[in-house]
């Protein structure tokens, strides 16, 4: 990994090929990891041109409940930070980009919840 590389972990539509290329302009390999101390909903989506790059109406969201026993799995993708910068433009407004530590020890970014977390448990 290089310093311009950035890591991202992936647990939904960012694993999917079609929404690789589109955001990323080319298919990413990874590597298979888990995000402790969250679970998966399902999160509906309105932003038209993410579920026409996608082809699903609902994505998974990561949502923290501070559980180690809750755990997501996913993979960890190795991106650059142009390429993390389309990969925020994909996104919508219910996720926003954290600094999260995986269980296998390594740092990445991952996309989670950003809706009221008082309300989350």
């Amino acid at each position: 990994m290089s310093d311009d590389t950035q890591r991202l972990f992936s647990y939904g539509t960012l694993q999917l090929e079609a929404v690789q290329l589109a955001t990323f302009g080319r298919r990413l390999a990874g590597q298979v990891d888990r995000l402790p101390g969250y679970r998966l909903e399902q999160l509906a989506i309105g932003d038209p041109a993410v579920v026409k790059t996608s082809g699903k109406t609902h994505h998974p969201i990561a949502v923290p409940t501070g559980q180690a026993g809750d755990t997501i799995d996913g993979m960890v993708i190795e991106v650059t930070p142009a390429e993390l910068a389309h990969a925020d433009a994909y996104e919508v407004s219910d996720y926003r980009r954290a600094a999260v530590t995986l269980a296998s020890g390594v740092t990445a970014w991952a996309y989670v919840d950003a809706r009221d977390v008082s309300t989350q448990r």
